[in-house]
């Protein structure tokens, strides 16, 4: 096998770089040195997608992009640069070309949606009162009263902001269904991996929060991938 890609991690919304905390320490053990993960300002899919494509451009060798929640419909927008060689999607938007992550969610509005609230400044915040229920319902109270508080809240509008050219109609992808979402809902996840055609698909009895909860199946998966595009 020749050597392992960098792995780009990128969040979604309501958390940073350190959601990924714990795949980062599962992909440390399984041998991955070059790991990354992207801190984005969510502001627009067009600033988050260029924040992306800077640190991918950094890296150099082949890069797997794998994005959870919105960071799916990032890594489908800045995944068509030539070192990136394949994206995991893990409970993640994975718009087509014109679509929205808020246009996707009007197709099956998730259960947590009422639990989302707008400032004075046009942030859309998760209630931090319902934060455990709505996102991470599997994690302990501990860990979801840290996620709440760290909350990083995207700008509403961004919601609304559309992929132009996906880049998972040309590149290897796999995809993590969370089969208790609140945030995503599981049928529209199901939509969105059908029409990837993923190399694998695996579904987890997970809430949103699968890079937390179910680290360990979700690292399995992101090696998976690593190692059959490593052999191409």
């Amino acid at each position: 096998m020749s050597e392992k890609p960098t792995i780009v991690l990128v969040h979604g919304f309501w958390g940073g770089a350190a959601h990924w905390s714990k795949v980062i320490v599962e992909l440390a053990r399984k041998g991955y040195t070059q790991l990354r993960a992207v801190e984005m300002p969510l502001t627009s899919l067009a600033d988050d997608a260029e924040r992306t494509r800077k640190m991918v451009a950094q890296q150099p060798g082949p890069v797997l992009l794998v994005g959870h929640s919105y960071g799916g419909a990032v890594i489908s927008e800045a995944g068509d640069m030539p070192n990136v060689i394949g994206l995991v999607y893990i409970a993640a938007f994975a718009p087509d070309a014109g679509e929205s992550p808020g246009g996707i969610s009007q197709a099956h509005p998730p259960a947590a949606f009422a639990n989302l609230a707008p400032d004075s400044d046009g942030y859309l915040w998760a209630k931090y009162d319902k934060f455990h229920e709505s996102f991470c319902q599997d994690l302990t109270a501990d860990e979801a009263l840290v996620m709440a508080v760290t909350q990083k809240a995207p700008l509403a509008s961004t919601f609304g902001d559309t992929v132009t050219a996906p880049a998972w109609k040309k590149k290897p992808s796999w995809y993590q269904i969370s089969s208790e979402d609140r945030m995503i809902h599981p049928e529209n996840q199901k939509m969105m991996a059908a029409r990837i055609k993923p190399r694998k698909l695996i579904t987890l009895a997970a809430s949103h929060a699968s890079l937390a909860s179910k680290a360990a199946e979700v690292s399995a998966l992101i090696d998976e991938a690593a190692i059959e595009l490593a052999k191409n």
